[in-house]
């Protein structure tokens, strides 16, 4: 198995700390936020930040489905972890001033792949996909913020 890293990263314009609040708000932003390979999203416990506790199905392709149930926390100021119960799929959030009242923003998204052909595979065109992800949620955190 091959370790897969995918990061995005993007200055947005709002502080730091109504960035972050956005992003930890499981219950209300976060939907309104997810793709549409995002389906049956759940908050399971919590809501709002550290502790929460979300299911979601992720459409890598038309037939390929992950089921995700992931945990919150923060493991840093500005930071927040998504982590799989079900997988080592990972990734963080990380907000950061940049400066004029702006925010960067980066989610680094990583996971164990497949070996073999289909890991091969995997570690080509999976990453399109997560960044396809990562980005649609900086759009609408963008939306949001204007």
């Amino acid at each position: 198995m091959a370790r897969i890293s995918v990061e995005v990263e993007r200055i947005v314009g709002g502080s730091p700390e109504r960035v972050l609040a956005l992003l930890s708000d499981y219950a209300g932003t976060r939907p309104q936020l997810w793709p549409e390979m995002i389906t049956d999203y759940r908050v399971v416990e919590g809501g709002e930040g550290a502790g929460t506790r979300i299911t979601y199905q992720l459409h890598a392709t038309r037939k390929r489905v992950r089921e995700v149930d992931a945990l919150v926390s923060t493991p840093s100021a500005g930071k927040l972890l998504e982590a799989d119960q079900r997988s080592s799929l990972r990734t963080e959030w990380s907000v950061r001033a940049a400066g004029a009242g702006g925010s960067t923003v980066s989610a680094h998204t990583t996971w164990d792949g497949a070996s073999g052909i289909g890991g091969f595979f995997e570690k080509t065109f999976a990453p399109i996909g997560i960044r396809k992800l990562s980005n649609a949620v900086l759009d609408g955190l963008e939306a949001r913020l204007h």
